[in-house]
């Protein structure tokens, strides 16, 4: 089984979205095999269609640029390469994120284009599973995490890719401890 560690970033306004969703504008993930070898790294922008204008919050906080997003393929496009390079046809695989956001992003993406959903099934959220492993009820940010462990946070937060490198050392540190 290949674990795909992922982070994604989404449109994002102060208050409520516009039309009231939010868009997935990065996907970051890196595929784990079961002894903590990183096999691959995917990293792409996404181009959002209901408010394909990026917030001057949303550039702020996740350092992507309207260029970014706008040279990008919209989310059938880079979701069918995300599923490509996860082979999720011929793979066993388990998606892996930090909390219940970005699995329900992804779902609500592909409701939103009208793309299959059931390939979402196969989901760990790592946030609840090591806070339940370390006895912690108090559910911190990955940053925070990183640093508790006694790692470095490298790369920018708020970026997917960033990210999911960050939450790929903690998931690798104990790999063979995860409950799934």
């Amino acid at each position: 089984m290949n674990f795909i560690v992922y982070d994604l970033e989404a449109t994002c306004w102060r208050g409520r979205p516009p039309k009231g969703i939010n868009e997935i504008i990065e996907i970051g993930a890196l595929k784990v095999n079961p002894i903590g070898e990183i096999l691959g790294v995917f990293s792409k922008f996404v181009k959002p269609t209901v408010n394909p204008q990026l917030s001057d919050f949303c550039k702020s906080l996740t350092s992507i640029s309207q260029e970014d997003v706008d040279r990008a393929g919209n989310f059938p496009k880079v979701l069918q390469e995300f599923h490509d390079w996860i082979d999720i046809y011929d793979e066993d695989y388990l998606l892996c994120s930090w909390g219940k956001f970005d699995v329900q992003l992804l779902h609500d993406n592909c409701v939103l284009h009208k793309l299959e959903t059931d390939w979402l099934d196969l989901n760990m959220n790592v946030k609840d599973n090591y806070h339940q492993m370390k006895g912690e009820h108090k559910l911190s940010g990955l940053k925070n995490t990183i640093k508790h462990e006694g790692l470095e946070f490298t790369g920018v937060h708020h970026r997917a890719i960033s990210d999911a490198e960050n939450l790929a050392k903690i998931f690798i540190k104990y790999i063979d401890e995860w409950e799934y």
